[in-house]
């Protein structure tokens, strides 16, 4: 069985509550490329009172098997800023630094910090089991660095596959007030998941910090890294949280695919009340997609709200870039957000938008939305297209009062830099009661029109530079 045919079994029939690893992944290893309520899970009853655990690993062990053995939730309460240095793995399973979560457990972490000891072993931090249940709050994980995949295919499969440096989810998460910082997922064969990889039941991030972490593909054949901070194979709950200084890379030269930065998503997913910035995707000679990358398919959503995505770097040079702040190639709907000063950069290659990119048939929906400052460039002879959305390969885009600002589509060494707020081919775009106003490009400085279809209902495109539309009479209604 191949990974493709893998990853369609596991697909079929999975609801919201079926654990295991979804269809979405691994796509480059295969050679393709209801969600949780937005409240975190009221603590479960506890069998007992908490469990204070001394400032000692070996008593956070014994805290953990204590509490997998025994009915109901356990509450464990860290040590007040303590920091539990890490410098074994788990005996029973040397890819985890502490025992698997296989029951409901809830670490109050009082300020601590779980960190892999620099001199130890590679290994992740925590594992949640299938049967597993864990809330962290207050606490901060770091320094994991993962060596294999929960969940992944066995042989025939390609081994090596790795994910989630810092924790890996096969059942229930629930991380709030926490932080989980400077992790890595890196393997010569696919790496997802720098930060977090969740395959579970459900996980909800509340009010926590991600930030710092890696996944990073190191091979020498095509493949694929993805999700420096948040892999979702979920459904997966991001609520007041900070995604930020994260990484994604892969071997130059390889052809091989960079994805999201940030959070990538392969099923269900609601973002809410966010910030999602900094982060830097680099695929030297390959493909690049943006720090915020959706790749769920139908009945699969991501819904995006009162959220910022701001100030990421996706970078191909030689390549392609497919989304400086935003990858989609699902189904995204996007209401009270901000997409701004994101960049898209292919020094020979072709960068293809700025702020947001749509893959084939992928559906955008923009609702009360600003994308402001995004700039696609292509500094040495190659193709920039879109400096705030590029809609190229025929997906739809539905924006209603929302607008596309100040963006610019740029190329120099006799490159190509068309449609600086939007570059539309093959595909449809509907602009409804927004503004297409003061961006820039070689032609098109408001809207270039390749092919497909762009109607404005009530939309002012007004001050781009060269020009609002192109080519001339492309875009009814659209007047230079």
């Amino acid at each position: 069985m191949s990974l493709m045919s893998w990853r369609s079994r596991r697909t079929r029939g999975r609801g919201p509550g079926d654990r295991g690893r979804a269809a979405g992944r691994l796509s480059a290893v295969a050679g393709v490329t209801a969600v949780a309520a937005l409240v975190l899970p009221a603590p479960p009853a506890q069998s007992a009172g908490a469990v204070h655990v001394r400032c000692s690993v070996p008593d956070l062990v014994a805290a953990i098997d204590t509490a997998n053995g025994s009915p109901g939730a356990d509450t464990l309460r860290l040590a007040r800023g303590c920091t539990y240095k890490l410098t074994v793995p788990d005996g029973a399973n040397p890819a985890n630094g502490l025992p698997a979560i296989t029951s409901e457990i809830i670490i109050d972490g009082n300020g601590a910090t779980i960190a892999r000891a620099r001199s130890a072993p590679a290994f992740r931090i925590l594992l949640v089991d299938s049967t597993g249940s864990l809330t962290l709050d207050k606490i901060t994980i770091k320094g994991g660095r993962a060596i294999d995949c929960p969940g992944a295919p066995a042989p025939p499969f390609p081994p090596g596959i790795v994910c989630g440096g810092g924790i890996n989810n096969q059942g229930i998460l629930a991380v709030k007030h926490s932080r989980v910082i400077d992790n890595v997922a890196s393997s010569t064969v696919y790496a997802e998941g720098g930060g977090i990889d969740t395959d579970g039941d459900t996980a909800t991030v509340y009010d926590t910090e991600v930030s710092g972490n890696t996944a990073e593909y190191t091979g020498t054949d095509p493949s694929e890294a993805a999700a420096g901070g948040i892999a979702n194979d979920g459904p997966l709950t991001v609520d007041k949280s900070r995604v930020h200084h994260n990484t994604v890379r892969v071997t130059a030269g390889t052809d091989s695919i960079a994805s999201g930065a940030g959070i990538t998503s392969f099923v269900r997913a609601e973002i809410s009340r966010s910030s999602i910035s900094h982060n830097h995707t680099s695929a030297p000679g390959g493909t690049v997609r943006g720090a915020l990358t959706n790749s769920t398919s139908l009945p699969d959503t991501m819904t995006v709200n009162e959220t910022v995505i701001r100030a990421n770097v996706s970078s191909a040079p030689e390549g392609t870039v497919l989304g400086g702040g935003v990858g989609n190639g699902g189904v995204l709907s996007m209401t009270h957000s901000r997409v701004i000063d994101n960049y898209a950069i292919s020094r020979k290659g072709v960068a293809r938008g700025g702020g947001i990119s749509l893959g084939a048939v992928a559906q955008l929906t923009l609702d009360s939305t600003y994308v402001l400052g995004n700039t696609a460039s292509a500094p040495e002879g190659g193709t920039a297209l879109g400096g705030g959305v590029i809609n190229g390969l025929g997906g739809t885009v539905t924006a209603d009062r929302s607008h596309l600002r100040e963006n610019t589509t740029r190329a120099s060494g006799g490159g190509t830099a068309l449609g600086g707020g939007l570059f539309n081919a093959v595909g449809s775009t509907t602009l409804t009661n927004g503004t297409v106003t003061g961006n820039r490009a070689g032609d098109g400085g408001g809207i270039y029109e390749e092919s497909g279809t762009v109607t404005l209902n009530a939309t002012h495109v007004k001050r781009n530079k060269p020009n609002n539309c192109a080519p001339q009479g492309s875009v009814p209604d659209c007047v230079d």
